[in-house]
């Protein structure tokens, strides 16, 4: 005999006031209560056929789900981030933008789908009339909560729906790995690349206006010169990560007011050569005030003393900047005595 045809035997129990009721107004009450409408069970309440039905419906919903993570996880890792595809009517797009969006979308829907499937057809549907209570929660209110939520989770039948359960878990526990794969992109780290520049023994200094190597004639008392080392160029594919630790301030100072007898030494008659990268958080130093030899970086006012270390004398930087050792090679023109001996801009976490 199938369920269809005593469906009274698996209807649910009922709870709460009965349905339908209408009150009277009267003087008191102007308006009539009009009550709850009908309670209309649904099939899979009736039919446990239909019920496992859509049990399989929603274990498929999240399986899908699954499926989806890890095709996300597969296109992160095995498209290249330079591949292209055609996809009408929209064109060429990004091959891994377009993968990691449909695979990470459709993991995302799945999960949803699957919840209000199961919600609207398995777990009871019921309306429940509860009167208002004070703000306060005494404990009797503690209680029937309580009883309330034991009761949800029975008619929920999670215990008892282990297929659901069990896709429902392994969707929810595979999905934040989409999350964890990025971290790759924070990776690998630096190790010593920060430590050094493009700066070598005999690289020339050359303008970063003219793109001429620089002679020391071509620098003049109290004049500020941007420089970067030779061979780097605005047309290569990493000059802006190179620029971004390579850039140099040349001054000429004369040398009876440099004050650092380091910074005296590693000059050329006077000229020093500073990196141009502030230490405070990185912004690049434009600003020279030929009468102080003070250097400001205009991000966060910090100021540096060029004729004394390139000192901190105020502002949020940390410490000094760096100074390159220089000199001149047999036909005149500035050349760098080696890399700076010190990271260039701000500090960073392995730096001791």
């Amino acid at each position: 005999m199938s369920s269809q045809e005593n469906p009274e035997e698996n209807l649910p129990a009922q709870h709460g006031t009965a349905h339908g009721a209408v009150s009277v107004a009267d003087e008191k009450h102007p308006f009539a209560d009009p009550g709850l409408p009908p309670h209309e069970h649904r099939v899979q309440d009736i039919d446990e056929r239909a019920a496992k039905r859509s049990e399989r419906t929603v274990a498929l919903l999240f399986t899908v789900s699954m499926l989806a993570t890890v095709g996300f996880i597969a296109s992160y890792v095995t498209i290249d981030i330079d591949q292209s595809a055609y996809i009408w009517p929209i064109g060429h797009i990004s091959a891994l933008n377009f993968a990691l969006g449909c695979t990470l979308g459709l993991a995302l829907f799945c999960i949803g789908a699957g919840a209000v499937h199961w919600a609207r057809t398995l777990m009871s549907d019921e309306e429940l009339v509860d009167e208002r209570h004070p703000i306060e929660a005494p404990p009797e209110v503690k209680t029937k909560v309580m009883a309330d939520f034991a009761q949800g989770a029975k008619e929920s039948a999670l215990g008892r729906r282990k297929l659901i359960r069990t896709t429902m878990f392994g969707a929810l526990a595979l999905f934040p790995l989409s999350g964890v794969v990025l971290l790759r992109d924070l990776g690998p780290l630096p190790g010593t690349v920060l430590r050094h520049t493009g700066w070598r023994k005999g690289k020339l200094l050359v303008n970063m206006n003219t793109n001429e190597p620089l002679r020391a004639s071509d620098v003049t008392v109290g004049s500020l010169t941007f420089a970067k080392p030779e061979g780097l160029e605005e047309h290569d594919h990493d000059f802006q990560t190179q620029i971004a630790k390579d850039a140099l301030m040349i001054i000429r100072i004369q040398p009876d007011d440099i004050k650092d007898k380091r910074e005296l030494e590693w000059s050329h008659e006077g000229i020093v050569a500073y990196s141009k990268i502030c230490t405070h958080v990185g912004c690049p130093i434009s600003l020279y005030e030929q009468q102080t030899h003070h250097a400001l970086c205009p991000c966060h006012q910090s100021t540096f003393d060029l004729a004394d270390g390139a000192r901190v004398i105020f502002g949020p930087a940390g410490h000094a900047l760096p100074q390159l050792r220089i000199g001149v090679n047999d036909e005149g023109y500035l050349e760098a005595l080696g890399d700076f001996e010190e990271p260039v801009g701000p500090a960073f976490w392995e730096r001791g």
